[in-house]
């Protein structure tokens, strides 16, 4: 990812960004940090990325419902939990799924199901991708030193990677087979 952002730039992070770009950003706070990329200008371009791709997903369930609800139907818990944390925070949800993996894609398609104001929508989403880019922009920019030698330690040591690859989903999927259990 280090080397095609490089190479690539700006480009590959506004399209990465539209469908989430965490690791992205990351990667471009980094490079940054090395001197490859603009700082600045790769949070504005993550955070327009990102407030398109969420705002296109809330566009498409709420005005082409027939051809998401499929989609929608193979993961009717994770949108069951979708809708329950839209209860439980309210407006906060659309800060929160920014930075959680596996809502991300899901909490704008339900809320584009439901009569959520889509001028409210696009406010609270072009606010949240504005402190998304930042924080994970910035972050990155400010731990590229440490970053950079993990990065290093995984080049060096190929077999870390899929171990912690793999941990990462572990958790992931004990968390969302918690989350969506049925409640008897």
């Amino acid at each position: 990812m280090l080397t095609s952002l490089s190479t690539y730039g700006y480009v590959i992070l506004f399209l990465y960004s539209l469908g989430g770009g965490m690791v992205a950003i990351i990667a471009a706070g980094v490079l940054s940090y090395t001197g490859q990329m603009d700082l600045t200008l790769s949070i504005i371009v993550a955070a327009i990325g990102n407030t398109l791709g969420d705002t296109l997903l809330f566009y498409m369930s709420r005005y082409n419902r027939p051809q998401m609800m499929p989609y929608i139907v193979k993961h009717r818990r994770k949108v069951a939990l979708s809708h329950l944390l839209m209860k439980r925070y309210g407006d906060k949800i659309i800060f929160f799924q920014k930075f959680v993996y596996g809502i991300k894609t899901l909490i704008p398609l339900t809320i584009g199901l439901t009569k959520y104001s889509f001028t409210k929508f696009n406010i609270l989403n072009a606010i949240s991708a504005v402190i998304w880019a930042v924080g994970l922009g910035w972050a990155s920019y400010t731990a590229g030193d440490p970053l950079m030698r993990a990065a290093s330690f995984i080049g060096d040591n190929p077999w870390s990677m899929p171990l912690v690859i793999a941990v990462l989903f572990g958790l992931l999927w004990l968390y969302f087979q918690q989350a969506t259990k049925k409640r008897r």
